[in-house]
């Protein structure tokens, strides 16, 4: 009796992490979901909520909230990154059923402690690159130094990339891609754990979550 339910166990574990799903995509302003339509993902996904809030000064900027699918490994771990004078924080959650809705993401707490990393700071509007000598001290859990880049194509085209601290998710997440109808957006996401990151002014950091806005209203 132990070998059937040996193997049954097996194949249970199999069909959880290979079955595909099908999930909604949608992008949309605010924090609450938006509606879209139902496409299959790839092997191992899960149906994702991802809120993106992005301040400046302390102050509100965009928010964006999205549904797509999203890698397993992926779920439930919010993130963050740092520049001088401006952050954007991500929260990201999952459920595992054909086109289910997943529950509201959960965005990061804030922290003012440093953690001793320095990193170099950086943004620039036209280019997948930008380098500086200034820094930035990190605090809380970014605790990589980050090299973010964005090219988006569409009815809007730009280019952005920002230099600054991030935490160990955001990192994990490697590249990331979304698409709507008026639009495609590429992300790639590079990481050092040692010291040396910009700083050249907020403004350029926030032209992607501006453009989400001028696009969708």
């Amino acid at each position: 009796m132990k070998l059937p339910l040996g193997i049954l166990s097996i194949l249970s574990a199999l069909a959880a992490t290979g079955y595909s799903l099908s999930c909604q995509t949608c992008i949309g302003v605010g924090s609450t979901p938006c509606q879209g339509q139902s496409m299959s993902c790839p092997a191992d996904n899960a149906c994702a909520a991802t809120y993106t809030l992005t301040t400046a000064h302390g102050v509100t900027v965009s928010q964006v909230y999205t549904l797509s699918c999203a890698p397993r490994s992926q779920c439930d771990k919010p993130g963050s990154i740092s520049i001088p004078d401006g952050k954007i924080k991500r929260g990201i959650s999952c459920c595992y059923t054909d086109d289910c809705t997943p529950p509201t993401p959960t965005l990061p707490v804030d922290a003012f402690q440093p953690n001793g990393l320095v990193c170099r700071t950086c943004t620039s509007a036209d280019s997948t690159w930008c380098y500086t000598d200034d820094t930035m001290r990190c605090t809380g859990e970014e605790n990589r130094c980050l090299l973010q880049t964005t090219t988006l194509t569409g009815s809007v085209s730009s280019k952005v990339a920002v230099r600054g601290c991030a935490t160990k998710s955001i990192c994990d997440l490697g590249s990331a891609s979304v698409s709507s109808p008026e639009f495609s957006m590429d992300l790639k996401f590079s990481c050092t754990s040692g010291s040396f990151g910009i700083h050249q002014g907020y403004f350029m950091l926030l032209l992607v979550p501006i453009a989400f806005i001028k696009i969708l209203y």
